[in-house]
């Protein structure tokens, strides 16, 4: 999802730094019939933005990149892919 955001934010001319965004991820598990199964995904953005970032692009970047995203896609109906984003300044 990190490439895809990038992406997303690069063809609406946002251009992050080295610095411009950092991405960690959480699973969850289920045990289901003795096996532990991934049921859950939690990626958490942090973001620092060029001063002339608009805002209005950034938020739609963010609303659309996970419907974009191949692993994303791929885990859909097994397993809930969820996001969110903290700005740094």
């Amino acid at each position: 999802m990190l490439g895809t955001l990038v992406g997303a934010l690069e063809v609406r001319g946002i251009v992050l730094g080295d610095d411009g965004i950092v991405a960690t991820a959480e699973g969850m598990n289920e045990i289901v019939d003795r096996i532990v199964m991934l049921r859950r995904i939690h990626v958490r953005y942090r973001l620092r933005l060029p001063r002339d970032a608009s805002m209005d692009k950034v938020e739609r970047a963010l609303e659309t990149h996970a419907a974009k995203c191949p692993t994303a896609r791929s885990l859909e109906g097994a397993v809930e892919v969820t996001w969110s984003v903290d700005y740094a300044d």
